[in-house]
């Protein structure tokens, strides 16, 4: 099967979700699929080249010429709604690489919409969070879970993040690429029920299978640094990985910390989003944005994992990793979390947002080694579910069905 993959970003640009689609066209590509990617160029990278034997076309586009509209100069996002240069330069990739099925990840989906009418490949588009209907993605609204969206809140919430120029327009288009993309999929892929649910794929009769994200195999080597993990403390201590943002519930877990009646480090690891959010304590430990293998390396020595988010969070692969390593977890009831983790089995479960619950999961694990080993060894045995041999072939059979669908409405249209 011919597959082309589209994604905003794609290594060496990287977060959760590149490395989720990076793994999946990697998979795909040992099951002998011919899998494409095509992703918006960056700053200082070539228009095309193989990675790992896949094909990356890096496009150019309108938005990307703008550099001034993102906050990050290494990653430029791709807007909600097409762009007509980044539209020509995929319609060259599909005519070249004739497709059996185009994957869509995240925005740059809208590209696609333009090419779509009468195009002989499926069309499957991924849910990796709540872009279809939330400008922002993430359905928060004054720091807690949004209700759902509406015009009104929905313009006033993306000009917050966006700034008053370019929130009212990005609130607009998503509404209106999100019906677009309504009508063109042949199959929504939400990552948990939780994304299936708020998307309203169910109430709106859409056609969706949930397929959560896996654990990429591998990552047991020691090509890092060694010298970037050794700040870790040689005592038990308490692991966070991931943005440092509010939303991630960085901190809550550092007010749920100081509460801790026992003396425990906490080392947090991951992109500066929200620096302020850091203190300077004696028993917190930043170590910024690790490389990936470094990570799993600190997750295999952590005594304790902590996923507080206080947004509804997909799916997070970190959670996943975490547990791969045996970690005892801490995770936020909301979400995909609940989905992934198994209270009392795999992991503990509390409520987001709640710094004393917080601080008493972790005292309780801190405090009781039997425990810790029990749920550890019960996050390896749950994660197997969400490893590549059981989640990849889910794909395969969604793309079969996508395809069905797409040549019954093409001999009926």
């Amino acid at each position: 099967m011919r597959i082309l993959m589209l994604a905003q970003f794609y290594a060496p640009v990287v977060g959760g979700e590149e490395r989720m689609t990076q793994s999946l066209a990697g998979e795909l590509a040992q099951r002998d699929h011919d899998v494409v990617v095509a992703t918006l160029r960056q700053p200082g990278l070539r228009a095309f080249e193989e990675i790992d034997g896949i094909r990356v076309h890096r496009l150019p586009g309108l938005a990307q010429r703008a550099g001034r509209l993102f906050s990050d100069e290494g990653r430029r996002h791709a807007p909600p709604a097409p762009d007509p240069e980044t539209v020509i330069a995929l319609r060259r990739v599909i005519a070249r690489e004739r497709p059996d099925v185009v994957h869509a990840h995240n925005w740059l989906a809208h590209a696609y919409l333009p090419l779509r009418r009468n195009a002989p490949a499926a069309y499957v588009l991924s849910l990796h969070d709540y872009s279809l209907l939330c400008a922002i993605k993430r359905m928060m609204r004054r720091g807690a879970p949004c209700s759902g969206p509406g015009l009104r809140k929905c313009v006033v919430c993306a000009s917050d993040h966006y700034g008053r120029a370019m929130g009212p327009p990005v609130a607009l288009l998503t509404m209106l690429s999100g019906a677009a993309q309504r009508r063109a999929a042949d199959l929504f892929l939400p990552v948990s029920n939780e994304v299936a649910r708020r998307c309203g794929l169910a109430a709106a009769r859409l056609p969706y299978e949930v397929v959560p994200n896996f654990r990429a195999e591998g990552g047991a080597s020691a090509s890092f640094d060694p010298a970037l993990l050794a700040r870790l403390p040689d005592e038990p201590f308490i692991l966070f990985a991931g943005d440092i943002t509010t939303d991630k519930g960085v901190g809550i877990l550092l007010d749920a910390h100081a509460r801790m009646r026992t003396a425990v480090p906490l080392v947090v690891a991951g992109r500066p989003v929200e620096p302020q959010l850091i203190p300077v304590r004696d028993n917190v430990t930043n170590l910024g944005l690790l490389p990936h293998d470094a990570l799993l390396a600190a997750w295999r020595r952590c005594a304790v994992g902590v996923v507080p988010s206080i947004w509804p969070d997909p799916f997070p692969t970190v959670a996943l990793e975490a547990m791969a390593a045996g970690a005892a977890v801490v995770v936020s009831r909301i979400g995909g979390l609940p989905e992934a983790v198994t209270d009392g089995e795999s992991g503990l479960l509390v409520a987001p947002g709640d710094a004393d619950e917080l601080a008493g999961a972790l005292e309780r694990l801190i405090g009781d080694r039997a425990l810790r080993e029990r749920l550890g060894a019960g996050a390896r045995a749950r994660v197997e579910a969400f490893s590549a041999p059981a989640v990849v072939p889910r794909y395969e059979a969604a793309y079969e069905r996508a395809l069905a669908a797409r040549r019954a409405a093409l001999a009926i249209g």
